[in-house]
């Protein structure tokens, strides 16, 4: 067993046990869940807002933990629902927005890392977030299958908490860059990059699946599936992908 395979089977085990204890109580439902882990990211995006990168990315890393429980717990309780993982995808979608305001409204404050720049680089990479879970609704609502592209969620989130955890005070900064400037250098500090990453990668993300629908769509209209797509149909898919934006997508 590898390293990385041992860490993710302890992690996993500790993980079961939380949901399992959770699950038990009976108490505490998989929508309440749910509304924590908004909460705790609304906490992370004001330690954003505020200049604590840190801080708000082993927060971002709670607020996550949150996001994996209550769909165990739900199974667990057997309180899985459609309404619950409609509910869920919607606050995901609130969980992810909220992270990117914070980081702009840090770049925005009047302080010496205002950036007028990395505010519209960080606003790119929101909008990039939106239509990468926006895609593949769509592309579902008109029955098609849409899970390509790098940049989901999961990637997103760990990209965020990477370039979080690299902001570290400048005293651990100036520890480090004593004793080898070189890894102090390519170690700190590197959040700016992970924006750049996020805008850039959302949207290709994003024009995968645009190109991957079309393909399909013109797959099944070549071979006269019953499935093609109709105008009508585009309409209900259109209506049912705009109000129920990533209902079943836990994930994207």
């Amino acid at each position: 067993m590898t390293i990385s395979n041992a860490i993710g089977a302890a992690c996993t085990t500790i993980l079961n046990v939380i949901v399992s204890a959770i699950a038990r109580s009976r108490i505490i439902t998989p929508n309440f869940l749910t509304l924590v882990g908004l909460l705790i990211n609304v906490y992370c995006a004001w330690l954003y807002g505020t200049g604590h990168f840190f801080a708000g990315g082993l927060v971002l890393i709670l607020a996550n933990v949150f996001d994996m429980l209550d769909g165990r717990v739900a199974r667990l309780q057997g309180r899985a629902t459609r309404f619950g993982a409609f509910f869920d995808s919607v606050i995901d979608r609130y969980s992810d927005l909220i992270v990117f305001v914070g980081i702009m409204i840090f770049y925005a404050r009047d302080t010496a890392a205002h950036s007028t720049v990395y505010v519209a680089l960080t606003g790119i990479a929101l909008i990039g977030s939106v239509m990468v879970s926006y895609s593949r609704a769509r592309a579902e609502g008109l029955n098609i299958e849409c899970k390509v592209g790098f940049l989901e969620r999961p990637e997103r989130v760990v990209l965020l908490i990477i370039g979080s955890l690299t902001e570290v005070s400048p005293a651990t900064y100036s520890a480090v860059s004593s004793v080898s400037p070189i890894v102090a250098e390519l170690m700190f500090y590197k959040m700016r990059a992970v924006l750049w990453v996020l805008a850039v990668l959302s949207h290709w993300t994003v024009i995968h699946r645009v190109y991957h629908t079309r393909g399909e769509l013109l797959r099944a209209e070549g071979l006269g599936e019953a499935g093609s797509v109709s105008p009508t149909s585009e309409v209900a898919g259109r209506d049912a992908a705009d109000e129920m934006l990533g209902s079943s997508v836990r994930q994207s």
